[in-house]
């Protein structure tokens, strides 16, 4: 597996770990953490996108749309 994707799982996890007032069962918690490293893997997407688009935030959002997700 590659480093940065064990980085983005470790930050999925880390992301709903920390938080004290999380009340879910341990099927909940690991769908939410799936449901976060989704969600940073296309937000990287994204972002190498708009590198590549030299700053045109329209790959970005295009990208972010597709998978229903808003613009930080």
């Amino acid at each position: 597996m590659n480093e940065r994707i064990r980085q983005l799982k470790q930050q999925a996890r880390d992301f709903y770990l920390l938080q004290e007032d999380l009340d879910c069962s341990t099927k909940q918690l690991h769908e939410l953490v799936e449901s976060k490293f989704a969600e940073l893997i296309v937000q990287k997407c994204a972002d190498i996108g708009e590198q590549y688009a030299d700053g045109n935030y329209e790959v970005r959002n295009q990208i972010l749309s597709q998978f229903g997700l808003e613009e930080e």
